[in-house]
C-alpha cells in the first residue's frame, strides 16, 4: 500500500462483523483462529474448525458489547483489537500466566481483558496498535469495565520473539497507555491492568 495511505487519519470504532470479516480475510492465522483461541477451552478448540471459529465470533456480536474494536484508514478496516470480560475466556482460567494473580480480585470487579490483535502487515508500525488499544479502554469502561487486563509480550526478556508471538501486545504499548504491571509467573508475560478512574 503506498505510503500516504499509511500516514492517512486512523479512525477507529466498536467492531461490526462486515469489517472484521474483511480484514480477516481467508489466509493467515486470523482466518484460522476468528479470535476463538481464549474462548475456548484446549478440548473444544481441538473439536472446532475454522468455520466453527467463525461462527463463534459472529455470534458473539449478537449477544452484547461488541467483541472488539476496529481501526480504519481510508474506510477500510486496518487492525482489529479483542476486548471481553474476561469470563468470556476459559482458556485464561488454568493459563500459566495468571497463576500469580490476586484470586480475590475477580470478586468486586467487573474485570475485561485485552486478549489479541490483528494489524494488517502493510499498516504494522504505523500507530495501529496505540489507536486499537485507546479504543479498546475506552469501549469496555463504556460498557461497565472496572478493571482491564492484558497478557503482553516484554520483548526486552523475549528477545526473539517474532510478529506472529506478538499478537497480545507488546509491554511497552501497555505501560504507554497507563497500564500497570500486577504479576509475572511466565517470565516475559507479565499481567498488566488498568483501572477504571476514580476506582480505588
Amino acid at each position: 500500500m503506498a505510503q500516504h495511505d499509511k500516514a492517512s487519519r486512523l479512525e477507529t470504532a466498536p467492531a461490526s462483523w462486515a469489517a472484521v470479516e474483511e480484514l480477516f480475510g481467508t489466509k493467515g492465522e486470523p482466518s484460522r483462529c476468528w479470535c476463538r483461541w481464549f474462548a475456548l477451552s484446549g478440548k473444544d478448540w481441538n473439536t472446532t474448525s475454522p468455520d466453527d471459529r467463525k461462527e463463534l465470533l459472529r455470534s458473539a456480536f449478537e449477544t452484547g458489547p461488541a467483541p472488539g474494536v476496529l481501526a480504519f484508514r481510508d474506510g477500510h478496516p486496518v487492525g482489529w483489537c479483542a476486548v471481553e470480560p474476561r469470563a468470556n475466556y476459559p482458556r485464561l482460567r488454568r493459563s500459566q500466566v495468571l497463576k500469580a494473580e490476586n484470586p480475590k480480585l475477580q470478586d468486586d470487579v467487573n474485570l475485561w481483558a485485552v486478549s489479541c490483535f490483528v494489524v494488517a502487515p502493510s499498516h504494522r508500525r504505523t500507530g495501529v496498535s496505540s489507536g486499537l488499544l485507546a479504543a479498546a479502554v475506552n469501549h469496555a469502561f463504556g460498557h461497565g469495565a472496572d478493571v482491564i487486563e492484558a497478557y503482553p509480550v516484554d520483548t526486552a526478556l523475549r528477545t526473539k520473539a517474532t510478529a506472529a508471538d506478538l499478537y497480545h501486545g507488546t509491554l511497552p504499548l501497555f505501560i504507554a497507555a497507563g497500564f500497570t504491571p500486577v504479576s509475572e509467573s511466565v517470565p516475559g508475560r507479565p499481567v498488566v491492568q488498568l483501572r477504571k478512574p476514580g476506582r480505588p
